[in-house]
Protein backbone atom coordinates (compact mmCIF):
# COMPACT_ATOMS: atom_id res chain seq x y z
CA UNK A 1 0.00 0.00 0.00
CA UNK A 2 1.79 3.24 -1.04
CA UNK A 3 1.25 6.00 1.84
CA UNK A 4 -0.34 8.86 1.22
CA UNK A 5 1.43 12.26 1.51
CA UNK A 6 0.62 14.92 3.28
CA UNK A 7 0.63 18.87 2.88
CA UNK A 8 0.29 21.87 4.85
CA UNK A 9 -1.84 24.41 3.34
CA UNK A 10 -2.84 26.95 5.72
CA UNK A 11 -1.46 28.15 8.67
CA UNK A 12 -2.83 30.71 11.39
CA UNK A 13 -0.91 31.80 14.93
CA UNK A 14 -1.42 34.30 17.99
CA UNK A 15 1.32 34.30 20.30
CA UNK A 16 2.95 36.77 22.24
CA UNK A 17 5.00 38.32 19.21
CA UNK A 18 2.34 38.43 16.95
CA UNK A 19 -1.72 37.75 16.20
CA UNK A 20 -1.06 36.31 12.47
CA UNK A 21 2.07 34.15 11.39
CA UNK A 22 3.85 37.24 9.09
CA UNK A 23 3.93 39.65 12.54
CA UNK A 24 4.97 36.73 14.72
CA UNK A 25 7.71 35.50 12.22
CA UNK A 26 9.51 38.78 11.21
CA UNK A 27 9.45 39.58 15.52
CA UNK A 28 10.73 36.26 16.22
CA UNK A 29 13.50 36.75 13.63
CA UNK A 30 14.52 40.20 14.14
CA UNK A 31 14.95 38.93 18.20
CA UNK A 32 12.11 40.76 20.00
CA UNK A 33 10.64 38.92 22.99
CA UNK A 34 6.81 39.40 24.16
CA UNK A 35 7.36 38.08 27.78
CA UNK A 36 6.38 41.35 30.26
CA UNK A 37 4.86 41.70 33.38
CA UNK A 38 1.60 40.23 33.59
CA UNK A 39 -1.39 42.46 32.84
CA UNK A 40 -4.40 40.44 32.60
CA UNK A 41 -4.72 40.30 36.52
CA UNK A 42 -2.96 41.87 39.34
CA UNK A 43 0.04 39.52 39.99
CA UNK A 44 1.32 41.20 42.89
CA UNK A 45 0.87 38.68 45.39
CA UNK A 46 2.51 36.22 43.64
CA UNK A 47 6.08 35.33 43.08
CA UNK A 48 6.31 34.90 39.60
CA UNK A 49 4.86 38.37 37.76
CA UNK A 50 5.78 37.75 34.06
CA UNK A 51 4.27 35.94 31.42
CA UNK A 52 4.04 35.60 27.34
CA UNK A 53 0.36 37.33 27.14
CA UNK A 54 -1.64 37.35 23.38
CA UNK A 55 -2.30 40.99 23.17
CA UNK A 56 -4.20 43.60 21.63
CA UNK A 57 -6.83 40.69 20.61
CA UNK A 58 -10.35 41.60 20.66
CA UNK A 59 -12.43 38.06 20.71
CA UNK A 60 -15.62 40.33 20.82
CA UNK A 61 -15.11 42.53 18.16
CA UNK A 62 -13.89 39.27 16.22
CA UNK A 63 -16.79 37.25 17.25
CA UNK A 64 -19.75 39.16 18.77
CA UNK A 65 -20.54 40.07 22.04
CA UNK A 66 -22.78 37.01 22.62
CA UNK A 67 -20.62 34.20 21.05
CA UNK A 68 -17.50 35.87 22.75
CA UNK A 69 -18.92 35.15 26.24
CA UNK A 70 -19.54 31.74 25.16
CA UNK A 71 -16.12 30.65 24.67
CA UNK A 72 -13.24 30.39 26.99
CA UNK A 73 -10.39 32.66 26.30
CA UNK A 74 -8.77 28.95 24.93
CA UNK A 75 -11.46 28.40 22.19
CA UNK A 76 -11.12 32.28 21.26
CA UNK A 77 -7.53 31.47 20.50
CA UNK A 78 -8.30 28.41 18.54
CA UNK A 79 -10.83 29.82 16.83
CA UNK A 80 -9.51 32.82 15.79
CA UNK A 81 -5.85 31.09 14.57
CA UNK A 82 -8.34 28.36 12.80
CA UNK A 83 -9.82 31.43 10.63
CA UNK A 84 -6.64 32.41 9.44
CA UNK A 85 -5.08 29.08 8.51
CA UNK A 86 -8.57 28.55 6.66
CA UNK A 87 -7.73 31.90 4.89
CA UNK A 88 -4.77 31.11 3.90
CA UNK A 89 -5.82 27.19 2.58
CA UNK A 90 -8.50 29.31 0.55
CA UNK A 91 -10.76 25.99 1.81
CA UNK A 92 -14.37 26.18 0.01
CA UNK A 93 -16.62 24.17 2.07
CA UNK A 94 -19.56 24.50 -0.54
CA UNK A 95 -17.30 22.40 -2.77
CA UNK A 96 -16.25 19.83 0.15
CA UNK A 97 -17.70 16.97 1.34
CA UNK A 98 -17.49 17.96 5.44
CA UNK A 99 -16.98 14.37 5.90
CA UNK A 100 -13.61 14.73 4.62
CA UNK A 101 -12.68 17.48 6.72
CA UNK A 102 -11.82 16.36 10.47
CA UNK A 103 -10.21 18.42 13.19
CA UNK A 104 -7.79 17.37 15.68
CA UNK A 105 -7.15 20.38 18.15
CA UNK A 106 -5.48 20.15 21.81
CA UNK A 107 -4.96 21.78 25.23
CA UNK A 108 -2.62 20.94 27.76
CA UNK A 109 -5.06 22.35 30.10
CA UNK A 110 -8.18 23.61 28.24
CA UNK A 111 -10.65 26.32 29.93
CA UNK A 112 -8.86 26.90 33.04
CA UNK A 113 -10.19 30.80 33.45
CA UNK A 114 -13.95 29.34 33.24
CA UNK A 115 -13.37 26.66 35.42
CA UNK A 116 -11.91 29.20 38.32
CA UNK A 117 -14.68 31.27 37.52
CA UNK A 118 -17.25 29.08 38.50
CA UNK A 119 -15.45 28.29 41.66
CA UNK A 120 -15.43 32.04 42.47
CA UNK A 121 -19.12 32.51 41.77
CA UNK A 122 -20.08 29.17 43.30
CA UNK A 123 -17.81 30.45 46.77
CA UNK A 124 -19.23 33.94 46.39
CA UNK A 125 -22.77 33.77 45.35
CA UNK A 126 -24.17 29.76 45.62
CA UNK A 127 -23.94 26.80 43.68
CA UNK A 128 -27.12 27.68 41.81
CA UNK A 129 -25.05 30.89 40.13
CA UNK A 130 -23.32 29.00 38.16
CA UNK A 131 -22.99 29.39 34.42
CA UNK A 132 -25.12 26.35 32.60
CA UNK A 133 -22.16 26.78 30.00
CA UNK A 134 -19.61 25.77 32.73
CA UNK A 135 -18.98 22.60 32.13
CA UNK A 136 -18.91 23.06 27.97
CA UNK A 137 -16.31 25.73 28.09
CA UNK A 138 -14.28 24.75 30.27
CA UNK A 139 -13.87 20.90 28.54
CA UNK A 140 -10.24 20.23 26.60
CA UNK A 141 -12.42 19.55 23.45
CA UNK A 142 -14.28 22.55 23.74
CA UNK A 143 -11.92 24.42 21.13
CA UNK A 144 -11.74 21.58 18.39
CA UNK A 145 -16.19 21.15 19.37
CA UNK A 146 -16.44 24.72 18.44
CA UNK A 147 -14.07 24.84 15.41
CA UNK A 148 -16.29 21.95 13.62
CA UNK A 149 -19.49 23.82 14.24
CA UNK A 150 -18.48 26.84 13.08
CA UNK A 151 -16.91 25.97 9.78
CA UNK A 152 -19.11 22.56 9.26
CA UNK A 153 -16.27 19.72 9.87
CA UNK A 154 -17.74 16.31 10.12
CA UNK A 155 -15.04 14.46 9.89
CA UNK A 156 -12.82 13.15 12.56
CA UNK A 157 -12.89 15.25 15.65
CA UNK A 158 -11.29 15.02 18.73
CA UNK A 159 -8.40 16.81 21.38
CA UNK A 160 -5.60 15.56 22.68
CA UNK A 161 -3.81 16.38 25.83
CA UNK A 162 -0.18 15.48 26.49
CA UNK A 163 0.80 17.96 28.80
CA UNK A 164 3.93 20.30 26.86
CA UNK A 165 3.79 17.39 24.02
CA UNK A 166 0.42 18.32 22.85
CA UNK A 167 0.81 20.38 19.84
CA UNK A 168 3.23 17.73 17.88
CA UNK A 169 1.08 14.63 18.81
CA UNK A 170 -2.23 16.87 17.36
CA UNK A 171 -0.55 17.48 14.32
CA UNK A 172 1.07 14.18 14.20
CA UNK A 173 -1.84 11.98 14.58
CA UNK A 174 -4.01 14.23 12.12
CA UNK A 175 -1.31 13.41 9.38
CA UNK A 176 -1.76 9.68 10.33
CA UNK A 177 -5.62 9.95 10.03
CA UNK A 178 -4.96 11.35 6.38
CA UNK A 179 -2.63 8.56 5.54
CA UNK A 180 -4.40 6.15 6.63
CA UNK A 181 -7.45 7.39 4.62
CA UNK A 182 -9.64 8.71 7.83
CA UNK A 183 -10.21 12.58 6.34
CA UNK A 184 -8.77 14.24 3.23
CA UNK A 185 -8.45 17.19 5.16
CA UNK A 186 -7.35 17.83 8.67
CA UNK A 187 -7.75 21.38 10.69
CA UNK A 188 -5.21 20.51 13.56
CA UNK A 189 -3.01 22.33 16.06
CA UNK A 190 -3.44 23.21 19.22
CA UNK A 191 -3.92 26.46 22.02
CA UNK A 192 -3.53 27.22 25.39
CA UNK A 193 -4.44 29.95 27.80
CA UNK A 194 -3.35 29.17 31.16
CA UNK A 195 -2.08 32.42 32.76
CA UNK A 196 -4.03 32.47 35.59
CA UNK A 197 -3.39 32.85 39.26
CA UNK A 198 -3.83 29.86 40.09
CA UNK A 199 -1.46 28.25 37.50
CA UNK A 200 1.41 30.83 37.97
CA UNK A 201 1.31 29.60 41.43
CA UNK A 202 1.60 25.77 41.12
CA UNK A 203 4.52 26.03 38.45
CA UNK A 204 5.82 28.74 40.83
CA UNK A 205 5.70 26.67 43.51
CA UNK A 206 7.23 23.83 42.20
CA UNK A 207 10.37 25.40 41.01
CA UNK A 208 9.62 25.51 37.17
CA UNK A 209 9.78 29.47 36.35
CA UNK A 210 12.15 32.06 35.98
CA UNK A 211 11.88 34.81 38.54
CA UNK A 212 13.51 37.14 36.88
CA UNK A 213 10.00 39.41 37.36
CA UNK A 214 12.54 42.54 36.90
CA UNK A 215 14.10 42.07 33.62
CA UNK A 216 11.20 39.60 31.50
CA UNK A 217 12.57 39.72 28.47
CA UNK A 218 15.26 38.46 29.59
CA UNK A 219 13.82 35.49 31.92
CA UNK A 220 13.43 32.76 29.09
CA UNK A 221 16.45 31.89 28.06
CA UNK A 222 17.29 28.23 26.85
CA UNK A 223 20.20 26.18 26.82
CA UNK A 224 22.11 29.74 28.65
CA UNK A 225 24.09 28.37 31.83
CA UNK A 226 22.22 31.03 34.01
CA UNK A 227 18.78 30.09 33.13
CA UNK A 228 16.79 29.00 35.80
CA UNK A 229 13.35 27.83 34.46
CA UNK A 230 10.86 28.64 31.96
CA UNK A 231 7.85 31.28 31.30
CA UNK A 232 4.54 30.52 31.13
CA UNK A 233 3.00 32.21 28.13
CA UNK A 234 -0.48 31.73 26.07
CA UNK A 235 -1.21 30.82 22.10
CA UNK A 236 -2.71 28.87 19.30
CA UNK A 237 -1.24 27.61 16.13
CA UNK A 238 -3.45 25.74 13.88
CA UNK A 239 -2.35 24.01 10.62
CA UNK A 240 -4.51 22.93 7.45
CA UNK A 241 -2.99 19.68 6.34
CA UNK A 242 -4.28 17.76 3.30
CA UNK A 243 -3.67 14.72 1.42
CA UNK A 244 -1.25 15.97 -1.32
CA UNK A 245 -3.76 14.49 -4.54
CA UNK A 246 -6.36 16.02 -2.80
CA UNK A 247 -4.64 19.81 -2.79
CA UNK A 248 -3.76 19.38 -5.85
CA UNK A 249 -7.18 18.86 -7.35
CA UNK A 250 -7.76 21.98 -5.60
CA UNK A 251 -5.01 23.73 -6.87
CA UNK A 252 -3.93 25.01 -3.16
CA UNK A 253 -0.94 26.35 -2.95
CA UNK A 254 1.54 24.40 -0.75
CA UNK A 255 3.74 25.44 1.82
CA UNK A 256 5.36 22.50 2.91
CA UNK A 257 4.97 18.50 3.36
CA UNK A 258 4.76 16.54 6.83
CA UNK A 259 7.12 13.69 6.77
CA UNK A 260 7.80 12.23 9.41
CA UNK A 261 6.02 11.81 13.00
CA UNK A 262 6.63 9.76 16.28
CA UNK A 263 6.06 9.93 19.77
CA UNK A 264 7.16 7.76 22.75
CA UNK A 265 6.87 8.09 26.68
CA UNK A 266 9.89 8.60 29.16
CA UNK A 267 7.81 6.46 31.50
CA UNK A 268 10.37 7.70 33.92
CA UNK A 269 8.86 10.76 36.24
CA UNK A 270 6.14 13.00 36.11
CA UNK A 271 7.84 15.84 35.08
CA UNK A 272 11.13 15.42 34.75
CA UNK A 273 12.70 14.04 32.03
CA UNK A 274 15.34 10.93 31.70
CA UNK A 275 18.62 12.30 32.20
CA UNK A 276 20.26 10.57 29.11
CA UNK A 277 17.04 12.14 27.14
CA UNK A 278 16.33 7.97 26.53
CA UNK A 279 12.53 8.67 24.97
CA UNK A 280 13.59 11.36 23.05
CA UNK A 281 15.96 10.16 21.57
CA UNK A 282 13.90 7.08 20.63
CA UNK A 283 11.11 9.64 19.05
CA UNK A 284 13.86 11.47 17.18
CA UNK A 285 14.86 8.24 15.52
CA UNK A 286 11.56 6.89 14.92
CA UNK A 287 10.34 10.34 12.97
CA UNK A 288 13.73 9.91 10.85
CA UNK A 289 12.80 6.45 9.87
CA UNK A 290 9.41 7.52 9.31
CA UNK A 291 10.43 10.68 7.16
CA UNK A 292 12.72 8.19 5.26
CA UNK A 293 15.70 10.90 6.06
CA UNK A 294 19.03 10.38 7.80
CA UNK A 295 20.85 12.41 10.44
CA UNK A 296 22.57 14.39 7.55
CA UNK A 297 19.43 15.86 5.75
CA UNK A 298 18.39 17.49 8.36
CA UNK A 299 19.21 21.07 8.36
CA UNK A 300 17.67 22.86 11.68
CA UNK A 301 16.17 21.23 14.50
CA UNK A 302 13.78 23.61 16.29
CA UNK A 303 14.58 22.42 19.65
CA UNK A 304 12.13 22.09 22.80
CA UNK A 305 14.58 24.10 24.76
CA UNK A 306 12.29 25.45 27.40
CA UNK A 307 15.07 27.34 29.67
CA UNK A 308 14.61 24.95 32.49
CA UNK A 309 18.44 23.26 33.71
CA UNK A 310 17.11 19.85 33.42
CA UNK A 311 15.21 19.77 29.85
CA UNK A 312 17.67 21.49 27.69
CA UNK A 313 20.56 19.52 28.92
CA UNK A 314 18.24 16.27 28.12
CA UNK A 315 17.34 17.49 25.15
CA UNK A 316 20.86 18.11 24.07
CA UNK A 317 21.92 14.68 25.79
CA UNK A 318 19.15 13.06 23.18
CA UNK A 319 20.72 14.76 19.92
CA UNK A 320 24.21 14.44 20.62
CA UNK A 321 23.04 10.67 20.80
CA UNK A 322 20.71 10.53 17.98
CA UNK A 323 22.97 13.24 15.35
CA UNK A 324 26.78 12.39 16.78
CA UNK A 325 29.24 13.97 15.15
CA UNK A 326 26.55 15.74 12.87
CA UNK A 327 25.11 17.59 16.30
CA UNK A 328 28.11 20.14 16.38
CA UNK A 329 27.37 20.98 12.37
CA UNK A 330 23.35 21.18 12.52
CA UNK A 331 21.71 24.61 12.97
CA UNK A 332 19.30 24.34 16.48
CA UNK A 333 17.37 26.82 18.45
CA UNK A 334 14.50 26.95 20.75
CA UNK A 335 12.11 30.37 20.09
CA UNK A 336 11.16 29.70 23.64
CA UNK A 337 13.82 32.45 24.72
CA UNK A 338 10.88 34.77 22.57
CA UNK A 339 7.60 33.43 22.98
CA UNK A 340 8.00 31.66 26.57
CA UNK A 341 6.53 28.18 26.88
CA UNK A 342 2.71 28.14 25.92
CA UNK A 343 2.56 24.65 27.28
CA UNK A 344 0.03 22.83 25.21
CA UNK A 345 0.52 25.12 22.46
CA UNK A 346 4.18 25.46 22.30
CA UNK A 347 4.60 22.61 19.73
CA UNK A 348 1.85 23.49 17.37
CA UNK A 349 3.30 27.21 17.09
CA UNK A 350 6.83 25.83 16.24
CA UNK A 351 5.37 23.89 13.71
CA UNK A 352 4.40 27.23 12.45
CA UNK A 353 7.77 28.65 12.61
CA UNK A 354 9.57 25.50 11.48
CA UNK A 355 7.45 25.88 8.10
CA UNK A 356 8.10 29.50 8.01
CA UNK A 357 12.15 28.82 8.38
CA UNK A 358 11.78 26.23 5.63
CA UNK A 359 9.85 28.66 3.04
CA UNK A 360 12.48 31.92 3.94
CA UNK A 361 15.55 29.73 4.34
CA UNK A 362 16.08 31.41 7.71
CA UNK A 363 17.12 29.75 11.04
CA UNK A 364 15.62 31.90 13.85
CA UNK A 365 17.71 33.01 16.48
CA UNK A 366 17.70 31.23 20.50
CA UNK A 367 17.52 34.68 22.09
CA UNK A 368 19.17 35.75 25.73
CA UNK A 369 22.12 33.52 25.05
CA UNK A 370 25.22 34.92 26.97
CA UNK A 371 26.42 32.61 28.95
CA UNK A 372 27.95 29.06 27.47
CA UNK A 373 26.63 25.97 29.36
CA UNK A 374 29.28 23.04 29.14
CA UNK A 375 26.50 20.59 29.31
CA UNK A 376 24.93 22.55 26.53
CA UNK A 377 27.46 23.27 23.81
CA UNK A 378 26.00 22.70 20.42
CA UNK A 379 25.22 25.93 17.60
CA UNK A 380 22.05 26.91 19.34
CA UNK A 381 21.88 29.93 16.69
CA UNK A 382 22.44 32.73 19.47
CA UNK A 383 20.93 35.77 19.90
CA UNK A 384 20.86 36.43 16.01
CA UNK A 385 18.92 34.39 13.24
CA UNK A 386 21.12 33.30 10.08
CA UNK A 387 20.20 32.60 6.42
CA UNK A 388 20.38 29.23 5.69
CA UNK A 389 18.90 26.60 3.26
CA UNK A 390 17.00 24.35 5.11
CA UNK A 391 14.59 21.68 3.36
CA UNK A 392 14.35 20.00 6.42
CA UNK A 393 13.04 20.85 10.20
CA UNK A 394 12.78 18.06 12.99
CA UNK A 395 10.63 20.01 15.87
CA UNK A 396 10.93 18.77 19.01
CA UNK A 397 7.96 18.66 22.21
CA UNK A 398 8.79 16.72 25.48
CA UNK A 399 6.04 17.20 28.08
CA UNK A 400 5.17 16.51 31.59
CA UNK A 401 4.27 12.65 31.75
CA UNK A 402 7.26 11.86 29.78
CA UNK A 403 5.34 12.75 26.50
CA UNK A 404 7.39 13.08 23.51
CA UNK A 405 6.76 13.69 20.31
CA UNK A 406 8.97 15.04 17.46
CA UNK A 407 7.57 16.52 13.72
CA UNK A 408 9.68 16.21 10.41
CA UNK A 409 8.83 19.08 7.69
CA UNK A 410 10.56 19.21 4.79
CA UNK A 411 10.29 21.57 1.76
CA UNK A 412 7.53 20.74 -1.02
CA UNK A 413 8.59 19.88 -4.82
CA UNK A 414 6.10 18.56 -7.03
CA UNK A 415 7.90 15.20 -7.53
CA UNK A 416 8.93 14.38 -3.70
CA UNK A 417 10.35 16.19 -0.78
CA UNK A 418 13.86 14.86 -1.56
Amino acid sequence: MVRRRVVVTGMGILCPIGNDVPSAWQNLIAGKCGIQTIQRFDSSALSVRIAGEVRDFDAKALFGNREARRMDRVTQLAMAATLQALEQAKLDMSAEDPYEVGCLIGSGVGGIETLLEGVRVSHEKGFKFVSPLLVPMMLTDSPVGRVAIEFNFRGPNMSISTACATGNNAIGEAAEMIRRGAAEVMICGSTEAAIVPLAVAGFANMGALSTRNDDPATASRPFDKDRDGFVIAEGAAILVLEALEHAQRRNATILAELLGYATTDDAYHITAPMEDGGGAQMAMRKALHDAGLTIEQIDYINAHGTSTPLNDAAETRAVKAVFGERAYQVKISSVKGAVGHMLGAAGSVEAVFSVQSILHNFVPPTINYHTPDPECDLDYTPNHGVAHTVRYVMSNSFGFGGHNAVLIFGKYSGNGSQ
